[in-house]
């Protein structure tokens, strides 16, 4: 290795950690990568070591890194117009708009533009509040929505703590997490009907009506990759409807062709009154999200104030971004590939949990997977217990599947799967022979 590439790599570790604080972490015992290059589903670090990013970064690179036609979207919008504020109406803030809808479920009217997904979520709350008059607001323990803080709020798991005591009104229920349910279900149907009946009574005890809005992951993302059952959607969907009450779809993390379809609500064919986006609708290239907006709702604000409001809110680079790359999705026709790969992918999956003694369940749609780690399979006791790791050891698995050219990440006992949708099927067969040979410690580490 050169020894100037070598300087230059320490030089930016240093002033990355002089200068930088990192999410959610100690900031004393960090070591930073330092990235130097990346192209489509790989990236390099400064000493020429290559990975694959079976995380799509935060599960949010679904084109894979370097895509020329995104690239010289935003270069082409730079030297046209690099700003313009909200009030305004310019060529790409409408053709984005336009394009989200036209690929939205056929409810949906209006796109409200945000920076990210926390702001998308944040105005999400204030539109059913505002459209409803009601102020309480349902979400999941098993959940994140962001961490500015009313989406911290919102969110369920331990990321919101730093934001308690918290807002009044926020409600948490349970998932339908069926492999850790209660009891077994024989059917989806059953498992629908039993969780279904436990937030229609949870309304019931909070009041419906104050009950503004409930909120999901239509997939729950890094606290699982937890899949409804059939019909629980639609059960959740006709509760709304029961009780006047704002369905909001968090597809942050699903949107955008990641379980083989636009949107993951698609899977069952349910339209909720609000869906929230980021991520995939540039794929990181400029930030961007956004609340897609009913028909129905969009057409109250014709005479009531949207008290609704961002400096950057349409940002022209970031709506030629998302112009591009819809494009993208199409002309590559990644939404198919993202459903053709996730079978390949859930075919490994189910392989490696008859394996390993290690792997408790995996859950897959698309390329959305998370692989459950226990100690016992016949008792399902999870490998790490919840907000509990003193021995460090999903740490440790991480840094081997790192070690050996396999970015992701894990949270609590899941390692997540959610390779850029451009994958082929020998590159994700070769990335998993790697989560193979990982998993063969970890079941040693059980023994």
């Amino acid at each position: 290795m050169d020894q100037n590439v070598i300087d230059y790599g320490n030089k930016v570790k240093l002033d990355d950690l002089a200068y930088n604080l990192h999410s959610w972490s100690a900031q004393g015992s960090l070591n930073p990568l330092v990235v130097t290059k990346a192209e489509g589903v790989y990236f390099w670090d400064a000493d020429g070591k290559r990975y694959t990013d079976m995380s799509s970064q935060l599960v949010n690179l679904n084109i894979g890194h370097g895509n020329r036609k995104v690239i010289e979207a935003i270069k082409e919008q730079a030297d046209k117009m690099a700003f313009m504020g909200p009030s305004f109406a310019f060529d790409c803030k409408s053709e984005a708009a336009r394009k989200i809808i036209e690929v939205a479920p056929d409810n949906m009217g209006k796109v409200f533009f945000t920076n990210a997904g926390a702001e998308a979520n944040e105005n999400a709350i204030k539109i059913a509040k505002m459209y409803t008059g009601k102020y309480k607001i349902f979400s999941r323990y098993r959940s994140y929505h962001g961490a500015s803080y009313g989406a911290a709020n919102l969110t369920g798991e331990q990321r919101r703590f730093p934001s308690e005591p918290g807002i009044p009104g926020f409600v948490k229920f349970f998932d339908p997490y069926l492999y850790r349910a209660p009891f077994p279900f024989k059917y989806d149907k059953e498992a629908t009907k039993y969780y279904i009946g436990q937030l229609r009574e949870q309304i019931l005890y909070e009041g419906p009506e104050q009950v503004a809005a409930i909120f999901m992951e239509t997939v729950t993302g890094s606290n699982g990759i937890i899949i409804p059952p059939d019909g629980y959607l639609q059960g959740v969907r006709d509760l709304c409807d029961e009780f006047e009450i704002v369905m909001v779809c968090d597809e942050v993390m699903a949107g955008w062709g990641r379980t083989g379809e636009w949107f993951a609500v698609n899977n069952w064919n349910v339209k909720p009154d609000l869906i929230t986006f980021a991520k995939g609708s540039t794929c990181g290239y400029v930030p961007l999200g956004g609340v897609i907006v009913s028909k129905k709702i969009s057409k109250h604000f014709d005479q009531n104030t949207l008290w609704c409001g961002l400096t950057y809110s349409g940002h022209p680079l970031a709506c030629a971004a998302a112009c591009a790359t819809l494009d993208v999705y199409k002309e590559d026709k990644l939404i198919e590939n993202s459903k053709n790969m996730g079978k390949v992918l859930g075919e490994i999956l189910e392989n490696l949990k008859a394996k390993h003694s290690s792997v408790g369940d995996v859950r897959y749609i698309g390329l959305f997977s998370g692989i459950e780690l226990v100690r016992d399979k016949a008792t399902k006791a999870p490998l790490v217990e919840y907000g509990k790791d003193p021995e460090k050891i999903m740490k440790k698995i991480l840094g081997m599947l790192i070690s050996e050219g396999f970015w992701t990440y894990t949270h609590e006992n899941i390692i997540v799967v959610a390779p850029p949708l451009i994958i082929n099927e020998k590159q994700l067969r070769d990335a998993m022979v790697i989560m193979d040979k990982v998993l063969d410690f970890v079941d040693n580490v059980i023994k």
